[in-house]
């Protein structure tokens, strides 16, 4: 089951957003970001998450699962 972070940085990628573009489009800190993506943190809040997915375009459960 991959992580959050994984998943993250797989949409990320798909979508060909550098760290840089998805701190700028979610508001999230960039050492958020960093921290999540390397599974330094690996339960991030549920409002940072939503963030992310809605910069992303995705639903959060994406992210999760």
């Amino acid at each position: 089951m991959a992580t959050i972070g994984e998943n993250i940085k797989k949409y990320r990628n798909k979508l060909g957003l550098t760290q840089d573009d998805l701190v700028r489009k979610s508001g999230v800190k960039h050492t958020t970001l960093t921290k999540i993506e390397s599974d330094v943190v690996i339960k991030p809040s549920v409002q940072t998450v939503a963030k992310i997915a809605k910069a992303l375009g995705v639903p959060m459960e994406d992210l999760v699962k």
